[in-house]
């Protein structure tokens, strides 16, 4: 004797997709798949409630700026990399991060002093840090990224991609001499206007 096989009682499946509508699906096997989709539908829901309403963003502050063209930036040209003091007394340093390097190569900077670091990047994800202080931020492509740090003693510290970014992540790195407040003498060229954004 042949017996047709029992349809399940809830067909939201087969009506959601059609293709399905031939393939045995458990009941039990229904439920769980109706509780996965729900916590991935939650999940989503909570990250665009969070992104909408409570401002979530990339690191650091919500700055855009295009990376392809950051050569024609008036921040991040070429002549307004490294070092500046602003006319407030501020001391700005403004570096790019590129495969597979930081530009520019080398900075002095004073010790003990706050130091406001403005990245961008012009490829890909980089990640900088510097050991022995708090420095530890991602690089995120088309975005600005800033923090202030300041160096506890004078000597010379490594800038450091922690973020892989191709084949020659490894040979990534800069150096930075921090010298004695005292001892520091502030560049010479103007410094450049930032913290606009850039489409």
């Amino acid at each position: 004797m042949h017996t047709e096989p029992t349809k399940p009682k809830s067909q939201w499946l087969s009506k959601l997709f059609p293709q399905w509508a031939h393939i045995h699906i458990d009941q039990l096997e229904q439920k769980w798949i109706a509780v996965s989709l729900a916590a991935v539908a939650l999940f989503v829901g909570v990250i665009t409630l969070d992104a909408l309403f409570h401002g979530i963003n990339p690191p650091s502050k919500v700055e855009t700026i295009d990376s392809a063209s950051l050569h024609l930036s008036k921040e991040f040209a070429e002549d307004n990399l490294g070092v500046q003091v602003d006319g407030q007394g501020n001391i700005i340093v403004r570096m790019v991060a590129g495969r597979y390097s930081f530009f520019p190569k080398h900075i002095d900077v004073p010790a003990e002093t706050p130091l406001t670091f403005r990245w961008v990047s012009m490829d890909v994800l980089h990640g900088v840090h510097i050991p022995m202080t708090n420095m530890s931020t991602m690089i995120v492509p088309g975005y600005v990224a800033e923090i202030t740090t300041s160096f506890p003693k004078p000597g010379d510290y490594p800038l450091l991609c922690n973020e892989y970014c191709g084949l020659g992540h490894n040979h990534m790195w800069s150096n930075i001499s921090v010298i004695a407040k005292e001892n520091w003498t502030a560049p010479t060229k103007p410094a450049a206007t930032g913290g606009t954004s850039h489409e």
